[in-house]
């Protein structure tokens, strides 16, 4: 299953990425980190044998001669167990053993001054540079982050998608501590720097925030190859206690729930990154708090309680650059200036569970709300209600029978938006002034849908990446749709030649050994080995 996606524009991700190395530094950082974790386990683990021990204790044996069970101390077990002389199992008797050598004839060896002089290492730089050259990334490839959860372990997938080659392959992927539920990239470097070190805002990096299950936000290093901890954690598990009231709260953790301004005690449900302010990440959780991270200082900043449960998906403006747009299980959405916490908010109401909510980046007076019910709404920000009953949206329509758990606006082509549903299909429509209308419908193989988002660049702007239960990944290339090419017609590139539409997916290693024969024998397939899908 994959549940959440996200591109990374082109330009960002290093060419050569490095592979992960612990040096002192390294590993007297990640011993910060993995500390709170340690007392855990420790604690942990003293329950466990406190808990052994007590149950050694009340253990029983059959009385042969009475037949009823008698109680066993543990005194009484352990001499049950001293005729075994389990204690030197292990042990040899040096006068009954012959010492071999594992190497045999040391006399024999070969020794060599250096490396270059040993035959059996000399094709050691040649395996390096040909993986430097298979972890290459070009400037005209793209990132796309997939959150996945397979046979109960958590990871983030990285997939390289090389557009010209019509190819997308995984470049490496990310141990997760817990089920993934968002992912947002980030394009500044952060954390591996002492706390309070102010982050270098004319560097550009290449970044992701993921939330889980888990109350912490973990950042990682997207340029960085078989990484073991994360960058830097928002949350508890990035604090380091200094006094011993703080430890203890610390070890507590686990039994506290209460929603505090510090960090999140629940799932982090959506994650936003401010494109103007970026030091500034915004995070909602199933705690029902919106919170404000300095990633200067990997702290929260402020607190919001504008929601009465669970807040599931947040974005900023894309022009007031302080107003953060929120949608909650609570059946509102809130818009707020983030500058002005106890300021009364403007709050619209819809008849379901909030799915997705999105600003219209072509005209930002505007969002989108999604529901479970699989209504879509359109909202001008401008005429705010007086009570949440009184939202009356400047449209909506029915856009599944299902949730619309997916949703995103093209931020290249105006009026051009996606939805997926967990009816498993995928629909794109086209807003008028008329109103919305749907272009195409449908069902790409993924299962129930969780994702869909649009290419960030120009160059792939018509390309969708879709994930969902089915733990596919596929770039839908909709400017090969029919009528996706008739109803945007004037916003892309003509072509008299006849256009196949295109789905790319991972391809396994079985279908690569077989492509040849599965060409020959499957005549819905092209020359390249794209799915038709024409329109009948």
């Amino acid at each position: 299953m994959i549940t959440a996606t996200t591109w990374v524009p082109r330009g960002y991700a290093a060419e050569f990425p490095t592979k992960y190395a612990v040096d002192d530094q390294e590993l007297a950082r990640i011993s910060k980190l993995a500390k709170l974790k340690l007392e855990d386990a420790k604690e942990d683990l003293q329950e466990a044998e406190k808990g052994e021990d007590s149950e050694l204790d009340g253990d029983s044996v059959m009385d042969e001669d009475e037949g009823v069970r008698v109680p066993q101390t543990k005194e009484d077990a352990d001499d049950d167990l001293r005729e075994y002389d389990l204690e030197n199992y292990d042990s040899d008797d040096a006068k009954d053993t012959k010492t071999l050598s594992t190497i045999g004839n040391a006399k024999s060896l070969a020794y060599h001054d250096s490396n270059a002089e040993d035959p059996y290492l000399n094709g050691q730089d040649d395996e390096d540079e040909e993986e430097r050259e298979e972890l290459q990334i070009l400037g005209v490839d793209n990132m796309v982050l997939a959150a996945r959860v397979e046979d109960e372990v958590a990871h983030l997938e990285v997939y390289v998608y090389e557009d010209e080659m019509d190819n997308l392959y995984v470049h490496h992927d990310i141990m997760l501590p817990a089920i993934p539920l968002c992912v947002e990239w980030l394009d500044i470097p952060v954390g591996k720097t002492q706390v309070g070190t102010p982050v270098d805002q004319s560097k550009k990096g290449n970044y992701v925030a993921v939330g889980t299950f888990e109350p912490d936000i973990e950042l990682w290093d997207l340029d960085t190859v078989d990484c073991m901890y994360p960058n830097a954690i928002l949350g508890q598990g990035g604090q380091e206690g200094t006094d011993v009231s703080a430890k203890k709260a610390k070890k507590k953790k686990k039994k506290a729930k209460k929603a505090n301004d510090e960090y999140h005690v629940d799932a982090v449900l959506s994650l936003a990154a401010n494109k103007n302010h970026r030091i500034l990440l915004a995070s909602s959780s199933a705690d029902k708090t919106i919170k404000l991270w300095d990633l200067n200082t990997a702290k929260c900043a402020k607190s919001y309680s504008h929601h009465t449960d669970k807040v599931c998906s947040i974005e900023w403006n894309p022009k007031e650059t302080t107003v953060l747009l929120s949608g909650s299980y609570d059946r509102t959405a809130v818009v707020a200036d983030m500058r002005a916490p106890d300021a009364t908010v403007p709050r619209w109401g819809v008849e379901s569970d909030v799915e997705c909510v999105r600003w219209n980046p072509h005209d930002p007076n505007y969002f989108f709300i999604t529901t479970e019910s699989g209504m879509l709404h359109y909202h001008d920000v401008r005429q705010a209600p007086s009570s949440p009953a009184a939202s009356k949206p400047l449209w909506k329509l029915q856009a599944h029978d299902a949730a619309v758990s997916a949703f995103d606006v093209n931020t290249t082509v105006p009026g051009y938006f996606a939805t997926g549903s967990s009816d498993k299909e995928v629909k794109l429509w086209n807003v008028q002034e008329s109103g919305p209308s749907m272009v195409v419908s449908r069902k790409l193989g993924v299962g129930k849908v969780f994702s869909t988002q649009f290419g960030p660049d120009a160059e792939i702007a018509f390309r969708l990446a879709v994930a969902g239960s089915k733990g596919a990944v596929q770039i839908w290339d909709t400017s090969t749709n029919g009528a996706i090419r008739k109803t945007f017609a004037s916003r892309m590139k003509s072509s008299n030649a006849p256009v196949i539409e295109k789905l790319v997916g991972l391809k396994d290693d079985e279908d690569d050994s077989d492509e040849s024969e599965s060409e020959n024998d499957e005549g819905g397939e092209d020359k390249d080995g794209w799915e038709s899908m024409e329109e009948d």
